[in-house]
């Protein structure tokens, strides 16, 4: 089995392994009671709701009650 002669260095390598790590953006949809964007089946940051029910009591929400 062949053998490398000499080291590689840490940029080599890290070079090489950063080639995989690409970034990509998420992918968001829109909040069905807010109309802003989140990430889905998640909460939404923005007024609380999931699946159309209040999870998270947030201050736009309760601005709205008022």
């Amino acid at each position: 089995m062949p053998l490398p002669k000499r080291k590689h260095s840490k940029a080599r390598r890290d070079k090489r392994r950063s080639a995989n790590s690409k970034t990509y953006l998420a992918n968001l949809s829109l909040c069905p009671q807010c109309k802003k964007p989140r990430l889905p089946h998640r909460v939404c940051p923005h007024c609380g709701y999931y699946k159309g029910k209040p999870v998270v009591i947030t201050e736009v929400a309760e601005e709205k009650k008022r």
